[in-house]
């Protein structure tokens, strides 16, 4: 095996872990050959699935079940059992994060995430703590270490975190939000307030995404899930900029492993966030993957230009719209037809790696989640 398909055979915290069998979503996002398209889901693990359902009604709810490390574990591999997926993704969620600094996460139903406690003022800004995240989001440590170990080698595993941007604006709503009322009254009327939030924020995943490549996380991906709600010199500002941070930071203490950024409703700014560490970048529906293939090549000419020094493209992935999966089976696979040609139109079969344009939803048939996947293997490069 060759670049980092061997990486981390043993973990910082000293784990012994399988060698990778199948590397190909790495070697996609390094540019090296691949043999077929890798393939992934959003979300892969989770309420579309009925041994998901059982599994959580099991742990009796949604918190309850991401500290369970077995249980953790074994949703992880449910996918990876149905689906010939080539990557699993820590089962966790986002907003750990902010459960851990204080603000009480809790899940109301029908209506999503909550926090009891908002940040808001300078006093609940100066309340928060200074994260130990092994300390505090030990059961997310435990759980990547558990799941590596169960994966037996088999695929990759993605660790996870949202973006500072996005876990300011539920620390500050209170929740999910429409139109960000309070979080954008703060970015114009006291943006010196939510920077400082940011910037805590942001070593607080650095840390967070730091401590899960140690306990065996292969791939990184970073979800800037709210970053396209954003004007575009606020998105430099308030989101790429500590992207850009914490991506830089991590590829300095883990140069081999591979850092994904995804904003959702980003495609407009893929120039901007070019300008980054990052090895690929995310892409939602809206953003045709030719199109994004084009702006990358040119950004990355520009690139060298500036800093007199050859810039690498940035791998692209995403981006079929997860209602796709409402069709029939002969619907999916042309639109999975459709987005790979658009994918590799530049003539270079690698540097993707497919997957939807943001999460699976609850309502998807799993033989339909089956179908696209297997549509993205048997697609000829």
């Amino acid at each position: 095996m060759s670049g980092s398909e061997s990486v981390q055979q043993t973990s910082q915290t000293g784990h012994k872990f399988a060698p990778l069998v199948n590397d190909r979503l790495l070697r996609a996002l390094r540019f090296e050959p691949v043999d077929t398209t890798p393939v992934w889901m959003m979300r892969q693990a989770g309420r579309y699935l009925p041994e998901y359902k059982a599994t959580r009604a099991e742990a009796g709810d949604f918190m309850s079940l991401c500290k369970d490390t077995a249980r953790a574990t074994e949703v992880t591999m449910q996918p990876l059992r149905r689906f010939d997926l080539d990557a699993a993704i820590l089962f966790s969620d986002i907003l750990t994060i902010p459960d851990a600094m204080g603000l009480g996460l809790y899940f109301e139903a029908g209506e999503g995430p909550k926090f009891k406690h908002t940040v808001r003022t300078q006093s609940d800004l100066e309340q928060l703590p200074v994260l130990d995240v092994n300390d505090s989001l030990d059961y997310v440590m435990r759980a990547v270490t558990s799941i590596r170990k169960e994966i037996n080698g088999k695929v990759p595993l993605f660790g996870f975190s949202g973006s500072p941007w996005t876990l300011a604006t539920y620390m500050i709503e209170g929740g999910s939000s429409k139109d960000y009322r309070y979080t954008k009254g703060l970015l114009y009327s006291k943006p010196e307030f939510l920077h400082q939030l940011l910037d805590k924020i942001a070593v607080a995943v650095t840390d967070y995404l730091d401590a899960q490549i140690m306990a065996g996380a292969q791939a990184i991906q970073i979800f800037d899930s709210w970053g396209g709600a954003l004007a575009h010199r606020q998105f430099i500002e308030f989101s790429h900029a500590y992207n850009k941070r914490i991506v830089a930071e991590l590829k300095q203490r883990h140069p081999e492993i591979p850092v994904i950024l995804f904003t959702k409703g980003g495609g407009l700014w893929l120039d901007v966030q070019a300008d980054s560490a990052a090895d690929a970048l995310g892409l939602d529906w809206t953003m045709p993957l030719d199109r994004a293939r084009q702006v990358l090549t040119e950004q990355q000419r520009a690139l060298t230009k500036k800093y007199k020094k050859v810039q690498r493209s940035k791998a692209i992935q995403g981006n079929l719209d997860p209602a796709t999966l409402y069709a029939s089976p002969e619907a999916i696979r042309q639109q999975v037809k459709l987005m790979l040609d658009d994918a590799y139109a530049s003539g270079e079969k690698t540097g993707y790696v497919a997957n939807l344009g943001h999460g699976i939803t609850q309502w998807v048939n799993p033989e339909h989640a089956k179908v696209f996947v297997d549509a993205v293997h048997d697609y000829q490069l």
